[in-house]
């Protein structure tokens, strides 16, 4: 059972960055953790494995960073769009587009009395009527459609986090155990993001925790195993 206080404040989740961030740090975790144990399973030599870390990290960070911003981007102007034509269908046909919110509130067994009261007042105010009708018809609030800078800034900048872990051990040593010491880093690492994850999500610290290092292990693993098995022959 969940309590709620009489003051209780909710978090603001429909933000893009917050979904990006999540997103980005756990995929660059993942990716280069991988890409990493791979190239190593080859043995190409620490320098080479070094080379595709710094260029996974940054590769990897832009092409999240661009993709976030072109889907997030057409997204939103899809959202405009559609929010544009519902507005002008307001001036147009305002008793037909009442009669819809009359309709929609029946739907979700509201009295037809108060349906149509409802409807009516809500009508009065043309700011208030769009964002109900956008909200019942296309089930987003048109004033938290999100940023795709934000959301971008946000996927480059956790991404390029989570890939620079596991990267750490060839940076400063080549002492021949980098590997143990990026498998060491990264399940260190998966475990902070996913405690982090189901602390934020309020779904189980050590579950979410337990989770992100399987996952990681087991792309690292397979990535581990085609690297020494294909080798640099």
């Amino acid at each position: 059972m969940v309590d709620h206080s009489p003051n209780e404040r909710h978090r603001q989740i429909s933000d893009g960055w917050i979904r990006a961030g999540i997103f980005g740090v756990s995929d660059g975790l993942v990716t280069n953790t991988s890409f990493l144990l791979g190239f190593a399973g080859a043995s190409p030599g620490h320098n080479v494995v070094r080379l595709a870390g710094v260029a996974t990290l940054i590769a990897g960070g832009f092409s999240m960073a661009s993709g976030e911003w072109l889907s997030m981007r057409a997204t939103k102007e899809l959202l405009e769009y559609e929010i544009g034509v519902e507005r002008q269908s307001l001036k147009d046909d305002p008793e037909n587009e009442r009669r819809e919110l009359s309709d929609m509130f029946k739907a979700r067994g509201i009295d037809d009395e108060l349906a149509e009261r409802l409807s009516v007042d809500l009508m009065r105010d043309p700011e208030l009527a769009l964002q109900t009708h956008v909200r019942e018809e296309m089930g987003v609030d048109p004033s938290a459609t999100g940023s795709p800078w934000a959301a971008a800034g946000s996927s480059l900048a956790t991404f390029s986090i989570g890939a620079f872990i596991p990267l750490v051990p060839w940076l400063w040593s080549a002492t021949g155990n980098e590997v143990w010491w990026s498998v060491a880093f990264a399940a260190a690492g998966s475990a902070g993001v996913g405690g982090a994850i189901g602390m934020f999500t309020r779904r189980g610290v050590t579950k979410w925790a337990l989770r992100q290092v399987m996952v990681t292990g087991m792309a690292a693993l397979v990535t581990f195993g085609v690297g020494r098995l294909v080798g640099t022959h």
